[in-house]
């Protein structure tokens, strides 16, 4: 048995309740088969053994109370992965589905994410299962405060910076963000994801979205295609869909497709971005709404949006959000190019249908590691205690980006996987991380 499926073997033994973990461990470490074998002094010192264990895991309660003075209790979550290349970096999610399995999944990605990004920064993940929906400011202000109230022993600027995730935006950040300074008297750059009046970064909104489709133009160029012209379709309607939406736009493409965890609304005269923006981003409502200004637009209830034909189509919403019957729809429906905006939200059923296929392939780890790599960048604004301008963290960005496609397709080359940016991401993200941890010992 190899080293590989020994680790694995283990890992699904010690983490039998966590299915989302195990995915992401058995997808990362099966593509790094010829890395190990090519290299045996990974396994001499037990490099895989160390990085699928957290270096911390944090549980604890959340108490808050609501607007009637009724008393609820939450758990909160921060899981520290790794921290060979940088201090932790990764979202807060406040979901109800919120597990400690959810949140190692999303931590070990993180990994691989950040080190492909070229920044200093390592793997972590946080959250809890509280639902901010529903919810008013008072009620969110006050399960953020008590969250923060324990969360702040064990984050700083040069230790774990969270961000935001589902569930945590502009709002949840501040309202965080003052609770850390109220309990610490330190004004640093705790959180990424800060408002613009107290540290946050130009461009940190629209970083997701716009970095996904500049990996998604790059993969295209380098195979002689482009997005002009061609038809999209978009899950997810919340930050990352919206401004991959727009950039997509701009650069010729019509997403005719936009979802949410109702259903989704098809337009094919396209999606007026406009609209989405007011009924998501002002109104918090659902996508549904949007057919009732575009009457040539069609809105269904539940899940289906793979089903419309394209060329190009982004997960943006969930994890395992596209599975196999869906990869298969849009295969026979003609799909090229597919790109992950969201952690995780194929399948690997999914996954091997597009590289069986030879679909143009972009995992999130590498497609929609913009969000992370423009919070790096808004590191190391509050570091130097200065501000950029939007189109100077835009083409940073944009840099960062074609050089995330650049490095896994050569990784992937590299061990005779051309076009296999599965892999060659895995690789590349792996290689800089297990290389460090070699060279500070056993730690």
């Amino acid at each position: 048995m190899s080293y590989v499926q020994n680790v694995l073997d283990h890992l699904i033994q010690k983490n039998p309740s966590q299915p989302e973990f195990i995915q992401a461990a058995t997808e990362v470490l099966t593509s790094l088969e010829p890395v190990i074998q090519a290299n045996p002094k990974y396994e001499e010192a037990a490099i895989l053994e160390r990085l699928v264990e957290p270096e911390r895991q944090i549980i604890f309660r959340v108490p808050w109370v609501d607007d009637h003075g009724k008393v609820h209790v939450n758990t909160g979550y921060r899981v520290q992965f790794n921290s060979a290349i940088g201090p932790y970096k990764g979202g807060l999610r406040l979901h109800p589905s919120v597990t400690l399995g959810t949140i190692k999944f999303l931590g070990f990605e993180q990994i691989f994410k950040n080190s492909l990004t070229g920044q200093p920064i390592g793997g972590g993940k946080g959250g809890s299962d509280f639902d901010p929906k529903g919810k008013s400011d008072r009620e969110v202000m006050a399960f953020c405060q008590s969250f923060m109230t324990e969360l702040f022993r064990h984050i700083g600027a040069t230790t774990d910076v969270p961000a935001g995730d589902i569930g945590v935006g502009g709002r949840e950040i501040g309202y965080l963000y003052g609770q850390y300074k109220r309990l610490t008297n330190h004004f640093e750059g705790v959180l990424t994801g800060k408002g613009l009046t107290y540290g946050g970064s130009l461009a940190r909104t629209e970083a997701t979205g716009y970095g996904l489709i500049y990996f998604l133009d790059e993969m295209l160029k380098d195979h002689g295609k482009s997005i002009a012209g061609k038809t999209i379709v978009i899950s997810g309607s919340g930050n990352v869909a919206i401004y991959a939406t727009e950039k997509a736009q701009q650069l010729g493409g019509k997403v005719v497709a936009l979802s949410d965890s109702t259903g989704y609304v098809y337009d094919p005269d396209g999606i007026k971005l406009d609209t989405v923006k007011r009924i998501k981003e002002v109104e918090r409502g659902r996508i549904s709404e949007y057919v009732k200004e575009h009457p040539t637009a069609k809105y269904t209830d539940g899940k289906g949006i793979w089903s419309i034909p394209c060329d190009i189509a982004l997960p943006c919403a969930t994890q395992n959000e596209l599975d196999e019957a869906d990869a298969k729809m849009l295969v026979k429906n003609g799909v090229f190019a597919v790109a992950e905006g969201a952690n995780m939200p194929s399948t690997i059923g999914a996954t091997n249908v597009f590289l069986d296929n030879k679909i143009l392939f972009g995992p999130g780890k590498a497609a929609n590691a913009g969000g992370v790599a423009t919070s790096a960048l808004e590191m190391s604004q509050n570091a130097g205690m200065t501000s950029w301008s939007f189109e100077t963290v835009d083409n940073k960005l944009h840099d960062i980006m074609i050089n995330i496609y650049k490095n896994a397709s050569a990784a992937a080359k590299q061990y005779g996987y051309t076009d296999n940016f599965v892999v060659g991401a895995n690789i590349a993200g792996f290689t800089k991380v297990a290389d460090t941890m070699l060279a500070q010992g056993v730690c």
